[in-house]
């Protein structure tokens, strides 16, 4: 160590500091500084209003920590959205007929199904996922309107609010329980277990994964499961916050799931995610929606600073393949 110049160690240093996936802590920052300057007397800089910013941007958490694990061996499941919406529907339905057990599980079962149909169609037919899930999207978006008849369906159950929505255990929102609970059992999976490697190695190459012995295709189709049952939850808390389900439920939340994961430090190509930067980038998206919105900006405006923030995270993604 004495041989190593002081120049050196703070170049390297200093490229350590700006590696990516710091990106995200870096820019979380900025936008709070700027917002917090800019809406100083507006209340955005307040406990209440980062509470309100979790509890609506749970959904968009679950299902950007799912998201990630399609991303891990290189799929993107467009078709997400779409899930969030039947599987609300679902559950709605049979909570009318049933207690919340059977509801809930029901819910996910769409989920399940969902994510093994998408799966099964793009091993078997050697089809890109985007195309697959872009497909099976309009399909589900189909199947949501006419079973739901193009009306919101009520959910009057206490006990179903109270798990999904607005209730609390220990003075904290039932919606940061689940926000938290969901990034612990993802970041388990991913950086503690064989099957989190076996993600990651697939997405960074699928032949060295295969000659390693491990199944890709089915490591493959339960990424793609996993990532459509977080749909399947997502739906359950817009539901319950709700108090309804519609099918219209997460049908604007794509760009913004895709956005905070690229932007948390995953690579859209396979073989990178991050859980905890992929949580911090959903929280990000959330706090520039609520400080545009503080601002005074249209739907149409936030729509636009949401592609603007995914255009940069792709570029910097890609710079970094480049380079790497």
């Amino acid at each position: 160590m004495s041989g190593t110049s002081p120049a050196l160690l703070t170049t390297e240093g200093l490229m350590r500091l700006f590696k990516r996936q710091y990106f995200i802590y870096y820019m979380f920052i900025l936008v709070l500084a700027g917002f917090a300057l800019f809406l100083h007397d507006t209340g955005f800089v307040s406990a209440s209003n980062f509470m309100n910013i979790i509890r609506q941007t749970a959904p968009i958490t679950v299902m950007a920590v799912g998201l990630s694990f399609a991303l891990a061996v290189g799929h993107i499941d467009l078709s997400i959205g779409s899930v969030v919406a039947l599987s609300a529907i679902v559950g709605a339905i049979l909570l009318q007929y049933t207690g919340v057990p059977l509801a809930v599980l029901g819910a996910l079962a769409t989920g399940l199904v969902v994510g093994l149909i998408n799966g099964l169609l793009i091993e078997r037919l050697k089809v890109s996922s985007l195309l697959i899930t872009l497909g099976t999207m309009g399909v589900i978006t189909g199947v949501s309107r006419q079973i739901s008849g193009l009306e919101s369906i009520p959910i009057i159950s206490d006990s179903f609010r109270a798990l999904f929505g607005n209730g609390s255990l220990f003075g904290i929102p039932g919606l940061l329980w689940w926000t938290l609970l969901s990034a612990l059992v993802a970041y388990l999976v991913m950086n503690r277990l064989v099957f989190g490697r076996h993600l990651l190695a697939v997405g960074g190459s699928p032949d060295a994964a295969r000659a390693m012995g491990i199944r890709t295709q089915r490591v493959r189709i339960q990424a793609l499961i996993i990532c459509s049952m977080c749909a399947a939850l997502a739906g359950l808390l817009y539901a319950g916050r709700l108090a309804g389900a519609r099918y219209t439920l997460g049908e604007a939340d794509l760009l913004t799931v895709i956005a905070a994961v690229a932007i948390g430090g995953a690579s859209l190509f396979g073989g990178r995610v991050s859980i905890i930067g992929a949580v911090i980038g959903s929280w990000l998206m959330g706090m520039i929606n609520n400080g545009l919105i503080l601002s005074g900006f249209s739907t149409d405006e936030q729509m636009i600073t949401r592609g603007v923030i995914l255009i940069t995270a792709v570029a910097i993604g890609a710079r970094e393949a480049k380079n790497g």
